[in-house]
């Protein structure tokens, strides 16, 4: 049976591969195709679709991780199949992007007050040509021996109520979910594990969303079947994905490549017509 990892990340967001790389490593794990869903970015699909015009018989599916907040805690939303150059789409993420890239000049700030001596321009680098978030902070702190880890990075500057915190740009799961029903795709809550409340949980469900990330490396066996009992009531599908990062990206960053995964036919069958899959057949 041939197989698709749902959930990985390029360098145009916080991975450590490049699109092309990605595809690469997903050959050797043996994977059939992959889903390129960087969070609040399509830069990467591009390569992607065509890098894998070279490979015979593997499938890669147009993404996104979308971010967003409700009742003050963090959620993603997962859009599959989407038309990844749809002009409402692509201004959305502009405007997204900016504020990113606004935030970051205030945490920078922040921890020049505390008495860390990082720049901006050290974080740019660090992000490289990817989406700059606070991944490439912590890892701006770690290089420059104040942490020992991304995990305290985080805890001890980053994190919501840290001393060096800035909220970040609201998108709301609705408008989420609309913007990739509009861009003809498949929405799905990613990482219900990860979600503190089941009442956010209930609520995202109310709105009309497609499916739920059951398989995800964060997830326990006793979640994973809890996740497949609200798909079957809720008449959701399911995905299966590795919130792949890179091959050595230590613990706390979810799994490796093709950890996660589900069956090539199950995933085209929702996907149908949906207008970014790209399927070469030798």
């Amino acid at each position: 049976m041939r197989y698709i990892d749902m959930h990985t990340h390029t360098t145009m967001s916080d991975g450590l591969l490049t699109p092309s790389e990605l595809i690469d490593y997903a050959v050797e794990k043996k994977l059939s195709g992959i889903a390129i869903t960087d969070h609040d970015t399509v830069d990467g699909i591009e390569e992607a679709m065509i890098y894998s015009g070279q490979i015979d018989n593997f499938i890669v599916l147009a993404g996104i991780e979308l971010s967003t907040e409700l009742l003050g805690e963090e959620v993603h939303i997962l859009g599959y199949g989407i038309d990844y150059k749809d002009k409402e789409l692509l201004k959305l993420l502009e405007e997204i992007q900016s504020h990113r890239k606004k935030r970051i000049k205030e945490i920078v700030v922040k921890l020049q007050s505390l008495g860390l001596a990082i720049t901006h321009e050290q974080v740019i680098e660090c992000a490289g040509p990817g989406t700059i978030g606070r991944p490439h902070l912590a890892k701006t702190l770690l290089a420059n021996n104040y942490v020992e880890t991304i995990e305290e990075a985080f805890n001890k500057y980053l994190a919501k109520g840290a001393p060096a915190y800035v909220p970040r740009y609201k998108l709301h799961p609705k408008e989420a979910i609309r913007l990739i029903k509009n861009v003809r795709g498949l929405s799905v809550l990613a990482h219900p594990g990860l979600i503190k409340s089941q009442k956010i949980i209930r609520k995202v469900l109310e709105m009309n969303i497609d499916g739920i990330e059951v398989h995800h490396p964060d997830h326990t066996w006793e979640e994973r079947c809890r996740f497949e009992d609200i798909a079957r009531e809720n008449r959701l599908f399911i995905t299966a994905g590795s919130d792949f990062h890179g091959p050595k990206v230590g613990a706390g960053r979810h799994g490796d490549l093709a950890s996660e995964k589900i069956s090539e036919d199950y995933i085209k069958s929702l996907l149908g017509k949906c207008e970014g899959v790209v399927d070469h057949r030798g």
